[in-house]
């Protein structure tokens, strides 16, 4: 067995060390060249992380093991490894017997401004795209220190941010049909997984392998109102209010007035307009055997 180890941020050589018990491992720092040179692929760390290495990952097609080490481990538990301790035994059942490993979907962002760089190509991302309050929330829970974010960090920038920002007007639009219809808004997620933001269920009927994208708009509304709506948001609650918004959709298109930067697993991906869409079956993962 050839294993590759990616340790992300906040990870040391210390947590791979349960995972090296046996012998007959070989062990390879970062990742490889090619899928050639190893047979497993782990990643410590969170939700910035693995978006950092998706693409190579999903071109590698080699079984990953997610082992949740950031500050936002919202992937790591959709697929129901709540601690590096999951983590462990799913390798072992790996290693012992070939384990359980699922294909699951991944999200995919398409710049469309004309001024897009070549490097701002299809995007993929594990959990949540969105565009919006997220977004700012996103950026300002960035400059926290790590330990802070791993630590209610999205909830504590969210209320800053809260009075400051106002409803834009955007057009989210399922493709093929490209309608242009500008609304206020105030949120737009883009779900491959129920969680965001270290467990905020923003979009809780999302799976990952059912090929869809959950949608979850939240309209313009009272500033008051939106403050006691984010509690709701860890249960799933918030779907009942009218403001909000939500549907699936396999592709969509986003646009809005002015550009907004567009944020996926809380990482900083391109400005809108922008295409949203889905990848089944795009990454093999190691999981948890059922039973």
């Amino acid at each position: 067995m050839r294993a590759a180890a990616i340790l992300g941020p906040g990870s040391s050589p210390a947590d791979l060390k349960p995972f090296q018990d046996c012998p007959d491992t070989a062990w390879v720092h970062g990742l490889p060249a090619n899928s050639a040179e190893a047979d497993a692929v782990l990643v410590f760390g969170g939700d910035g992380t693995i978006h950092r290495h998706l693409a190579r990952l999903v071109e590698m097609q080699l079984p990953v093991l997610i082992v949740p080490r950031g500050s936002g481990n919202d992937f790591a538990r959709a697929l129901g490894l709540r601690s590096q301790r999951d983590s462990l035994t799913a390798w072992r059942e790996f290693l012992v017997s070939g384990g359980k490993v699922d294909a699951v979907d991944l999200g995919i962002l398409r710049p469309l401004a004309a001024s897009a760089a070549a490097e701002d190509g299809p995007r993929y991302f594990c959990t949540v795209a969105g565009v919006g309050l997220d977004g700012e929330v996103a950026r300002v829970a960035n400059r926290l220190p790590r330990w802070l974010r791993a630590n209610g960090g999205y909830a504590l920038s969210l209320l800053p941010v809260l009075f400051r920002f106002s409803a834009f007007a955007a057009s989210i639009s399922k493709l093929p049909e490209q309608k242009e219809s500008f609304r206020p808004v105030v949120l737009a997620a883009f779900a491959n997984t129920a969680a965001f933001g270290g467990g905020m269920k923003i979009a809780p009927r999302a799976g990952l392998q059912d090929g869809m994208l959950d949608v979850c708009v939240i309209r313009a509304i009272n500033k008051l109102k939106l403050l006691f709506l984010f509690p709701s948001v860890y249960s799933g609650r918030h779907l009942s209010m009218r403001e909000v918004e939500y549907f699936s959709s396999q592709a969509l298109q986003v646009q809005t007035e002015r550009p907004f930067p567009v944020y996926a697993d809380g990482e900083y991906v391109c400005q809108t307009p922008v295409e949203v869409g889905v990848k089944p079956a795009a990454l093999p993962v190691i999981v948890l055997p059922r039973g």
